[in-house]
């Protein structure tokens, strides 16, 4: 059955990974709300600004991969819609640039609580959605899409959030975020994972494409395990339920893991990635409620 045009829009968006944008922005929010100065219009322009941000970003990554013959005719993972005929490229294009500026826009309510300095934060995050995919060595084919992750949903969007509200940029701001950067980064891992020997057909250099399919199995444990002891060592700044709560997310994190083992390669990897956005938001929910009640 033929699906109409908005349906096409929102799969483009792909709403299954935006708690990757979602969580750091609520963790920061959590951070904020225990320094007791927590405020709802900058958290609420956070939020959407991280959300459009990501939208901008999947839009993008359809459209280049596109471009560069990177989504071939076996490919394994979830239609694109650029490739499959369902959005013409320039709509897709245009769509993006629009939501940037839409984002830009709202970003600058920021202004209000921090002053302009604000603004070199808000165009790096812009830079970083155009250069994941664009540009001439566009950052996810040449290895460098996990450092991004983590960045741009980890430390930068936790980070931000919370700063806006309090003027204050704390050792736990950057602890929270490499954590759930590293989180969110397993949902890049299992699409990479998934898609290694069709990246590696079409020249995108991916970790696993440079590294292998051993390293992205280990990779992917290593960074649930290590975002766990990076929340422990939230003790010291007198969060003691946030450092303890996040073991919990281990259990899913691990059976994820074995899945992906187990499986290997195929279509049936798509799981993975739909589990590990899951965990994303088992241990985005954890390390919030470890921080409102510490």
């Amino acid at each position: 059955m033929k699906q109409s045009q908005f349906h096409y829009w929102i799969s483009a968006a792909r709403p299954k990974t935006l708690a990757a944008s979602a969580m750091p922005v609520l963790i920061g929010c959590a951070l904020a709300y225990h320094s007791g100065l927590f405020q709802w219009i900058p958290s609420a322009v956070c939020f959407l600004f991280a959300l459009i941000l990501q939208i901008v970003s999947n839009f993008l990554n359809d459209y280049f991969d596109y471009k560069h013959g990177a989504d071939r005719s076996d490919r394994l993972g979830p239609d694109r819609a650029v490739s499959k005929g369902w959005i013409k490229p320039k709509d897709m294009l245009s769509a993006s640039i629009l939501l940037t500026i839409f984002a830009c826009l709202l970003g600058c309510v920021l202004i209000y609580y921090t002053g302009w300095q604000i603004l070199w934060v808000g165009i790096g995050v812009c830079v970083g959605a155009f250069a994941y995919s664009a540009g001439p060595y566009p950052l996810a084919a040449n290895g460098l899409g996990d450092v991004c992750v983590v960045l741009f949903y980890g430390v930068i969007p936790v980070g931000f959030t919370c700063y806006v509200q309090t003027a204050e940029w704390t050792s736990a701001l950057t602890l929270c975020g490499l954590a759930i950067g590293l989180v969110s980064t397993n949902i890049l891992v299992a699409n990479n994972y998934r898609d290694r020997e069709q990246d590696k057909i079409s020249g995108k250099n991916t970790t696993i494409v440079l590294w292998g399919a051993t390293f992205g199995q280990w990779f992917y444990l290593f960074n649930g395990i290590a975002a766990v002891i990076l929340c422990s060592f939230l003790y010291q700044s007198g969060l003691k339920p946030a450092a303890g709560l996040p073991v919990l997310y281990l259990i899913p994190h691990y059976l994820s893991w074995k899945e992906m083992c187990r499986i290997n390669q195929g279509r049936e990897l798509n799981k993975i990635l739909e589990q590990s956005a899951q965990n994303t938001i088992i241990f985005g929910i954890l390390l919030i409620i470890g921080i409102i009640f510490a």
